[in-house]
């Protein structure tokens, strides 16, 4: 895990059902950036600290969930390389040239067991955090850091069948460690899988779903714990709907809420979790601690955080 393959997620593109209010909802109330606009409508965010151009689009639609996530790769011939390995795997590779998606590079796009569409690339214009990259400082202007004080986005959890299939082309193919899982006690079967290609928890998790295809939520980071009890006054504040939380996981240690956009896409702020290494063992958790796996400062398992996806 040199940070020279797979770099991150780097963009999560979703569905909402009214755009004025998704933009209320992610631009005024989140805090994140409106960048632009495309002849389609759709509306592209990014963090205040992430350089690259975007990393959530919107797109109206009649239902709610999720289009695909893309991973940033470290260059080009990464890209190439990635591309053989994930043909030699199995799956079909749907080449896009670059311009196609907004300020970036080409791309590669391929389907997961798990039924969702993922995309791999290395390029994209990168527009900086307002700081610069000479002397810098710590602090951007008044007005760059608002909202929840989102600082970037984090991970995703996606919802499908075949997650164990995802873990083989994850850890075999994309050099990722599986950092946490979530088994049946009785049956060991795999309940949720966490992954990661950094030092963080995870980039990616997905947990087993009767269907496929579903998206159970996006996360974006923030600096500390304290800084979700302040995302949650204000989500308190503009009466935006709640899953679960303030609380901390068990799994990844992540202080965190949960809670919908107007359409009822999860959203979640996230921050602290423990630092992973490649000789980091994998940590099992099963079903006779479910509630503390999830939610660790009250140990109540939620069946809204289970069940309900769009």
């Amino acid at each position: 895990m040199a940070m020279r393959g797979v770099l991150r997620m780097a963009e999560v593109a979703i569905r909402v059902m009214d755009m004025k209010a998704a933009r209320l909802h992610y631009g005024e109330r989140m805090g994140l950036h409106e960048v632009m606009q495309d002849d389609k409508g759709q509306v592209y965010y990014k963090a205040w600290d992430e350089h690259d151009h975007h990393c959530l689009v919107l797109r109206e639609a009649d239902v709610p969930g999720l289009d695909y996530v893309a991973m940033k790769v470290y260059d080009d011939r990464t890209l190439t390389e990635l591309e053989s390995k994930v043909r030699n795997f199995g799956l079909d590779v749907r080449r896009i040239e670059a311009g196609f998606y907004p300020k970036s590079g080409r791309r590669i796009e391929f389907t997961l067991a798990s039924g969702h569409t993922m995309q791999l690339y290395a390029e994209k214009e990168q527009i900086g955090n307002t700081l610069g990259q000479l002397n810098p400082g710590t602090t951007p202007d008044e007005g760059v850091i608002r909202g929840f004080n989102i600082n970037r986005l984090d991970h995703a959890l996606l919802g499908g069948t075949n997650i164990d299939q995802n873990v083989e082309l994850f850890t075999k193919v994309f050099d990722f460690d599986l950092s946490e899982r979530i088994i049946d006690h009785e049956s060991g079967i795999s309940l949720a899988v966490f992954l990661t290609c950094s030092t963080k928890p995870h980039d990616i998790a997905f947990v087993l779903q009767p269907e496929p295809n579903r998206f159970h939520h996006v996360s974006f980071l923030l600096e500390s714990a304290h800084d979700v009890i302040k995302a949650a006054d204000k989500i308190g504040k503009y009466r935006i709907p709640v899953d679960v939380g303030p609380n901390r996981h068990g799994v990844t240690r992540g202080a965190t809420i949960y809670f919908f956009d107007p359409s009822g896409n999860r959203n979640e702020v996230f921050a602290e979790g423990y630092v992973h290494y490649p000789d980091t063992p994998t940590i099992i958790w099963d079903t006779t601690d479910l509630g503390g796996a999830t939610f660790a400062q009250d140990n109540i398992v939620r069946e809204s955080f289970l069940t309900v996806l769009t």
